[in-house]
């Protein structure tokens, strides 16, 4: 019996997904129109227009510098770090505190450059993408008044649908004019 109880009291508190499209609103004014969507992929737009493609390979390239500026300072760092193992033994303790202390300053100071380079690199990303979305919202605007739309979606925020309205190759090849 409680079991049957939980069971009900489970299924009425589950949401209930209706095919059935949902009846209109009662008060909607005549003059609302209805919605005609449009769907982009933005990650799509960035990975195939040629502006997508320079910002990827601008920041490959920098990532590799860093990366290889970063890996010397890192090798010698770890040499240091062997040698100070094998000196541990022989030095005092006064001495061996100091030398530990200046090891771990200079463990830190090359993961503090770490991280500036990796957030110099995702600054320059993201004033790039902004600068990508400048020129895309005119070229997208346009494309709407063309179509006579009212509704642009990503097309991460689309579950289903029946007709193809992504106009995501349609905006990167007017992108890639501009």
């Amino acid at each position: 019996m409680v079991l049957t109880f939980a069971i009900a009291v489970a299924l009425s508190a589950a949401p209930q997904f209706s095919v059935a499209a949902p009846p209109p609103p009662p008060g909607k004014p005549a003059g609302t129109p209805n919605p005609k969507i449009l769907v982009i992929d933005r990650a799509a737009i960035l990975r195939g227009s040629v502006v997508g493609q320079n910002i990827m390979k601008q920041v490959q390239t920098l990532t590799a510098s860093a990366e290889n500026m970063l890996k010397g300072q890192d090798a010698a760092l770890r040499q240091e770090g062997a040698a100070l193992q094998q000196q541990l033994a022989i030095l005092s303790a006064s001495v061996k505190a100091a030398k530990i202390k200046a090891f771990q300053a200079k463990q830190a100071a090359l993961q503090q450059s770490v991280q500036t380079q990796q957030g110099l690199i995702q600054g320059g990303v993201l004033k790039a993408r902004q600068q990508v979305e400048q020129a895309l919202g005119p070229i997208l605007q346009g494309i709407m008044a063309e179509r006579g739309a009212n509704l642009l979606l990503d097309r991460n925020a689309v579950v289903l649908g029946t007709v193809d309205v992504d106009i995501t190759g349609v905006a990167i090849a007017r992108l890639n004019q501009k």
